[in-house]
């Protein structure tokens, strides 16, 4: 099931915005957040230039949303140096999206930014 476009919309409210927020204004060239909606997913990149390859970026993913329609839950995921998804066990699930926009943006256990 796709997202609704009231859905869309209060995704672009929470991850957009956060994403707008954690990116600082003087370095947007340089460091930058982006998200990104793949099925039932949200997918949060960093975005940096690729080194040494000019005009090039890499994007690298560092929180995964997933809701569960089922349950009407989202559960947050992050990703861990080897490249697997994990549950993101303090606050693995929450009924509102911005409960685990939140819990990235403080991210107490350095998981999503060091």
């Amino acid at each position: 099931m796709a997202f609704t476009d009231l859905d869309l919309q209060k995704i672009k409210k929470t991850v957009g915005v956060f994403c707008e927020q954690r990116t600082p204004a003087h370095l947007k060239d340089k460091l930058r957040y982006e998200y990104e909606i793949e099925k039932q997913n949200v997918m949060v990149y960093e975005v940096r230039p690729a080194f040494r390859q000019e005009g090039k970026f890499i994007r690298m993913p560092m929180a995964k949303l997933t809701y569960v329609s089922s349950r009407k839950i989202w559960k947050l995921f992050w990703k861990r140096a080897s490249g697997k998804w994990e549950k993101y066990e303090p606050e693995e699930e929450a009924m509102e999206l911005n409960t685990l926009i939140q819990e990235i943006d403080q991210d107490p256990y350095g998981c999503f930014f060091g």
